[in-house]
């Protein structure tokens, strides 16, 4: 007969994704994530995996979260261009304000894991293909709404603020000046004008 879970998968998921997005990947040891999780090692192994299939959990977890919170804000009925500018503003604000410089996990696994970890460099392209997408989508609408300039380019623009908001993260996670990051979001949305 097989042994009943001890502990909610679900529950032990969040607090590794907390702890994975505060100390990353590699300063994260299992010695840390036993301790963190309250659960034997074994229990770890037998549930999630490895260290690294934990972490792709946590990712995926992190992942759905942020990405159906963005890609809802983007695709609500009516103006297009003011939910693209509020997605802008609030990443710009979610940087100023993060005083425990957390950053974005998916950010956070580009600049990390992306380089050498084929699984880790797929999520996050697939992460930054979901919001290039949610971005175009919203800027084709505001452009046949005639909120946006019929000659401007929605994929492009596009592009060029998904760029600027993994920047955006990065800034945010380094600190210093608050204001860089707002600045910056500032300037970018007079391309939209």
């Amino acid at each position: 007969m097989a042994r009943t879970k001890e502990f909610d998968p679900d529950a032990v998921l969040d607090r590794a994704l907390d702890l994975f997005w505060r100390r990353g990947y590699e300063a994260t040891s299992m010695a840390d994530l036993v301790e963190a999780l309250g659960i034997a090692r074994a229990s770890i192994y037998g549930t999630f995996g490895s260290k690294h299939d934990l972490y792709l959990a946590a990712l995926g977890r992190y992942q759905r979260a942020r990405d159906d919170q963005v890609l809802d804000a983007l695709s609500r009925p009516g103006p297009a261009l003011p939910a693209v500018r509020a997605l802008v503003t609030e990443f710009a604000e979610q940087a100023a304000g993060d005083d425990l410089r957390r950053g974005c996990f998916v950010t956070n696994t580009a600049v990390e894991l992306a380089p050498h970890d084929t699984a880790a460099a797929r999520r996050v392209e697939a992460s930054w293909d979901a919001l290039e997408a949610g971005l175009t989508s919203a800027l084709l609408r505001a452009r046949a709404q005639g909120e946006l300039a019929a000659g401007r380019d929605p994929r492009g623009l596009a592009r060029m603020l998904l760029v600027l908001l993994q920047g955006i993260r990065v800034v945010g996670k380094a600190g210093g000046d608050a204001d860089r990051a707002r600045d910056a979001a500032a300037q970018a949305l007079t391309l939209l004008d």
